[in-house]
């Protein structure tokens, strides 16, 4: 759902009908929006993703996953209004900055739900699945944009942010029948709902021996966590060895946007300021995520064999430019781009 709704924010930049409404008339009789909207409204997204990104810890903490995404899925339901009957850039800025909010939490929560409740052996492939959803809510956006992107009315945009309303109630419906993390439930201290949990769990006709073997193994997990954090605060992540892992981990979160996935967002608008027609533009990118998809997956086999920082290494090698930039004047485009 995040990635079907993060798109449209970037690609609808290609879309005449959101230009003429959101943008300004060029001296060519076109029309755009200039870089700072552009970047405002992007980035206005990521600021409610982050104030999201720190309500998770707290919200899913106290209420537990389950409810703190159906919660979140029931907000988004509202803030898609707002988007949707936006008259004028304004109105559409705060959309994106309440509808970040969401969307900030299903990002953290779902990987850390799929980590508590799968088996560890499958848990690099159903975290890395997580990425897949992403993907392909890429892909269906950028299929929508390609069937919209031809009308001249304003529905050529208000179709996309209206599609958004086919994810929430299913999901909702889904989420309610699913399990809660047991690791959750044996922090808040509900020892015999975890046990049920774990029974629905594991394979049936397991016996009720290795389920208490496993809940006696999470208690002790826990147990041991809250007496090393006892004392603690958030402090103490930016100070000794702790502070060695946070650099780690936000290093590491980083290059998702250092490697150029910001900028592959924004790909259909590239693509279209370089002279392709808006058609040619969209399909091209429906080709990237696609392959986006492939690529998901075929890291599901390598990750067994190299492992997962091999194939960071690897992956951010391959992308990275190996060809220094002519300055032949031959070879230069003109591109209306406004960046």
């Amino acid at each position: 759902m995040e990635g079907f709704d993060i798109l449209l924010i970037q690609n609808l930049l290609a879309v005449d009908s959101f230009q003429r409404t959101f943008g300004h008339q060029l001296p060519d009789g076109s029309y755009e929006l200039t870089a700072a909207w552009q970047a405002g409204l992007t980035n206005g997204a990521i600021i409610g993703e982050m104030i999201g990104l720190a309500m998770n810890g707290i919200l899913a903490d106290r209420y537990g996953f389950k409810k703190t995404m159906i919660g979140g899925l029931v907000a988004i339901t509202f803030l898609i209004f707002i988007p949707f009957f936006a008259s004028n850039i304004i109105q559409l800025l705060i959309g994106l900055i309440f509808m970040g909010i969401p969307w900030g939490i299903f990002q953290t929560l779902t990987t850390t739900y799929a980590a508590e409740v799968c088996p560890t052996n499958l848990r690099p492939y159903l975290t890395t699945y997580v990425n897949l959803c992403w993907v392909i809510g890429q892909f269906l956006a950028s299929a929508v944009l390609v069937g919209t992107q031809s009308r001249s009315d304003d529905w050529a945009y208000r179709i996309p942010y209206a599609l958004q309303w086919m994810w929430p109630v299913p999901l909702i419906i889904g989420i309610a029948f699913a399990p809660e993390s047991p690791w959750w439930l044996v922090r808040k201290g509900k020892m015999e709902q975890a046990f049920d949990v774990l029974k629905r769990l594991a394979n049936p006709g397991t016996p009720t021996s290795d389920i208490d073997e496993a809940l006696a193994q999470i208690k002790i997990t826990d147990d041991f966590e809250k007496s090393i954090n006892e004392g603690t605060s958030y402090l103490d992540c930016f100070k000794g060895v702790d502070l060695r892992r946070t650099e780690i981990v936000c290093v590491t979160w980083l290059v998702q946007s250092a490697a150029g996935s910001t900028f592959f967002g924004y790909s259909t608008y590239f693509y279209k300021a370089a002279g392709l027609a808006s058609g040619d533009a969209f399909s091209l990118s429906l080709g990237q995520y696609a392959i986006g998809g492939v690529g998901t997956v075929l890291s599901w086999a390598l990750m067994g064999y190299f492992g997962r920082r091999t194939l960071h290494l690897s992956g951010l090698s391959i992308v990275s430019p190996t060809n220094k930039p002519t300055n032949d004047s031959s070879s230069n485009t003109n591109y209306r781009c406004s960046y």
